[in-house]
């Protein structure tokens, strides 16, 4: 039987009905939102979502609640993020009445040089062990977002993390099977066994796990404040670890790092201003994708044709090649952001599509110049926060520092060992990021905060999600439960080039008629378990002075407000 006649029997077995029938909305609503007035909190997991709204009725604000679940998941989700990894925010100030960006992603080791992988004979950065560790950027996002705009005290913040660190929380089912696969994958390097793996296998679905070195460690930090972790004994530990295992991320390292405050960039979708970050992250993918299809008469083509499944794919495969073209660290590569994201550069890109045809190949435009969690609070005072967090893959690089209870991440893959390319390694640089949040406002007022987790299929989950809402009017929690298209196989800004066309995966709960039309344009279909990101949103309603909260099925998480 040939290949895509077997994809497409994988396909159809697996096309089931996302949900019992509904006395409102879309038959694919896996629940009603969540509607609340006084603040909402949206996390990859309960208890998280719960320990944000405590801090909201202990008088602390969005920053401080947010701050607060990024630590709690830290815990109760290893295997997405951690103070070993990076953060991006976006935060609508009520104060100020604007919006705010700030990139705590950390940059390369110094020591190490490009010429290191050349003599070693490495084509692509290793995904595990101590090359891809960059410095984590967590903690020093933390205490910026709270030295902006926090204010309870960061001891008050820490405290439920510290103690569920303590003593225990029962593990839940989609972060249990996580573990499993992680801690299986990383066993053999040290300590992962010791702090994850008790009695020598990962926590099931409802065991108890404690975790009382990372309770340690966030005392510390609640103590010291951020300089514990980047100048102190932690910065030290870290630094002996790294050392002993080979690798090249020192004290100096860390002790030079900062966060960096910038400005969100946006475009227009049919009348909302959609913000992203700019690069060295990959958020105005989703800002190319909205412009090029802008275009066409999306609501027309229907959610879940043929005809709107081609056409997003080919305008992803467009912004995706000039993603691995041009996205980089903004201090060592111009990166031509407003051509890129402009409407008439979106028009010339628009006209290569071929309505009928899925192409295999397309060049990058000219210029003329791994796991995450992703979580959104909002408070009474108005001010909402996109927060994205993540270790990379996983449970990142393997490097778990002794005596500290949390895993490094492995950033540093990302980065191209191409000489000339725009993302290729150099010493203290940012690699190319795919964690991004998301923001969309009406008419300059916050409207939503929201992301989807997941890689590559961030910004294409992104843009599926503005278009389920304003294109085809649906409410927040179904614009998440909604199945979801996810294309892979797009050249890499590691310098792998797609020349193939790629595989197109849908998720269950697209038509087999619809399959079968998508592989007479030349699609390749196949079937994925999983990869299809995990949304959490919050949505203001100024007319009513409420908020609406949506958490979907695809994660552990919760909606919930007060």
């Amino acid at each position: 039987m040939k290949k895509p006649l077997i994809a497409l029997l994988i396909v159809c077995l697996n096309i089931v009905s996302y949900s019992q029938d509904r006395i409102t909305g879309h038959d694919f609503a896996g629940r009603s939102e969540i509607i609340s007035m006084n603040g909402m909190a949206a996390t990859s997991q309960p208890l998280a979502t719960q320990v944000a709204l405590d801090i909201l009725k202990k008088g602390g604000n969005a920053i401080d609640a947010a701050i607060a679940a990024n630590a709690v998941l830290g815990l109760v989700e290893p295997t997405g993020c951690g103070v070993g990894g990076d953060l991006f925010a976006i935060i609508w100030s009520a104060d100020k009445n604007k919006l705010f960006g700030l990139n705590a992603s950390g940059r390369s080791p110094r020591s190490l040089k490009l010429d290191y992988f050349k003599k070693n004979g490495y084509e692509f950065i290793p995904s595990y062990g101590p090359l891809p560790v960059s410095v984590p950027g967590c903690v020093d996002g933390w205490y910026e977002m709270h030295g902006m705009f926090g204010r309870l005290p960061m001891k008050d913040i820490l405290q439920p993390a510290i103690t569920y660190s303590y003593e225990g929380f029962p593990v839940s089912e989609v972060i249990a099977w996580s573990l499993d696969r992680n801690t299986k994958a990383l066993q053999e390097y040290p300590n992962i066994r010791e702090v994850y793996m008790p009695g020598g296998k990962s926590p099931a679905k409802g065991e108890v796990f404690r975790n009382p070195l990372l309770a340690a460690t966030l005392e510390k930090i609640a103590k010291g404040g951020r300089d514990e972790f980047y100048r102190g004994s932690i910065a030290r530990d870290i630094a002996a670890f790294m050392e002993k295992q080979g690798g090249f991320l020192t004290y100096d390292d860390l002790a030079r790092h900062h966060s960096e405050w910038t400005e969100p960039v946006s475009t227009v979708y049919r009348g909302y201003e959609i913000w992203e970050l700019p690069p060295n992250g990959q958020g105005i993918a989703a800002l190319q994708i909205l412009n090029i299809l802008e275009g066409f008469n999306i609501a027309k083509m229907g959610f879940g044709s043929a005809e709107y499944i081609h056409h997003f794919t080919e305008a992803k495969k467009l912004a995706f090649e000039d993603r691995a073209r041009y996205y980089a660290d903004p201090l060592f590569s111009s990166v031509p952001v407003e051509q890129l994201i402009s409407k008439k550069y979106a028009a010339e890109r628009r006209k290569l599509i071929n309505p009928e045809k899925a192409a295999r190949v397309y060049d990058a435009g000219l210029s003329e110049a791994g796991n995450t969690v992703y979580l959104t609070v909002a408070d009474r005072h108005g001010n909402m926060v996109s927060l994205i967090q993540s270790n990379y893959r996983g449970m990142g690089s393997g490097m778990c520092p002794t005596g500290l209870g949390f895993v490094l991440q492995n950033r540093g893959e990302m980065f191209s060992l191409s000489e000339g390319h725009p993302n290729v390694y150099a010493p203290g640089k940012r690699p190319f990021h795919t964690i991004i949040p998301a923001f969309i406002t009406r008419n300059g007022r916050p409207w939503i905060s929201f992301g989807v987790m997941g890689g590559d299929m961030q910004p294409q989950g992104h843009a599926q999600i503005i278009i389920n809402l304003i294109d085809f009017k649906m409410n927040l929690q179904e614009a998440g439960d909604a199945p979801r298209i996810y294309h892979t196989g797009s050249s890499e800004p590691t310098g792998e080039l797609m020349t193939d066309g790629g595989i197109l995966m849908l998720e269950s709960g697209f038509r087999t008629e619809v399959i079968q039309k998508l592989m007479s344009m030349g699609h390749r279909i196949q079937w994925n378990l999983g990869g299809y990101g995990g949304y959490q949103a919050i949505m203001r309603d100024e007319k009513n002075q409420v908020y609406f909260g949506a958490s979907e099925s695809r994660k552990d998480g919760q909606a919930a407000g007060y």
